[in-house]
């Protein structure tokens, strides 16, 4: 027979409670450690056992039966993180909070994106400070990512056609790649900016013409695809 433990004690929460920590789980700048927590507490509070919260979080039970044993003692205090030894912090977490809604939702007059520096001096803070708050939530304002789209209707046909082309072209022929034109960039933007996250950088599309054509020379023709 298998053993049975104690079963969990129930947790019930107020809808006060219940508010705070929806906040927590939906709001982007919150830790993903807390964010977390309020997830263990809220599928608690659904009457879900231990077993299947770690299932579906995929975290152990213990650390599921730790959260909800402190959450019972000190409630929504018991799962923020507890002061670490040494000296007191200088920063609060209103602080943190506003550098990181400034990172993501503004940017700087003269500039395209912060910089530690330029932060720093719009809130009074040293640029060290932003770094650390930049390192540890994953924020990464000088970086960006390109995407590219297509809207040509015949874009599968055509990707079908040049990759055959390269995978087999035709017999004793020199094989050549030609883009756009010179000192031309075809980067209008056709799309809008994917804003930066505590986890991405700022995302943009580039659409780009179907210009680059290879084409495999033969002595007296061109066979383009």
């Amino acid at each position: 027979m298998a053993k049975r433990g104690r079963p969990p004690v129930r947790v019930i929460i107020s809808p006060s409670e219940r508010m705070t920590l929806e906040q927590w789980t939906r709001r982007r700048t919150t830790a993903q450690g807390l964010a977390q927590r309020a997830r263990i507490i809220l599928e608690c509070a659904a009457g879900h056992s231990s077993p299947t919260i770690a299932r579906e979080l995929r975290i152990t039970r213990q650390t599921v039966g730790r959260w909800r044993q402190r959450f019972l003692q000190k409630r929504l205090d018991g799962l923020v993180d507890e002061p670490r030894p040494g000296a007191p912090r200088r920063v609060t977490d209103a602080q943190v909070e506003h550098v990181i809604i400034e990172t993501l939702e503004k940017t700087p007059r003269d500039a395209t994106h912060w910089s530690t520096r330029t932060l720093a001096n719009e809130l009074d803070l040293s640029h060290a400070t932003i770094g650390r708050i930049w390192r540890a939530f994953g924020l990464q304002p000088h970086r960006s990512e390109t995407f590219k789209l297509s809207r040509d209707p015949l874009f599968v046909e055509k990707v079908r056609d040049i990759v055959g082309l390269y995978l087999a072209p035709p017999d004793r022929a020199l094989l050549l790649s030609v883009d756009e034109k010179s000192q031309i960039q075809a980067l209008d933007r056709a799309a809008p900016i994917l804003p930066m996250t505590a986890q991405d950088p700022a995302r943009a599309a580039l659409v780009r013409p179907p210009s680059a054509v290879p084409c495999a020379l033969l002595p007296d023709q061109c066979v383009v695809a």
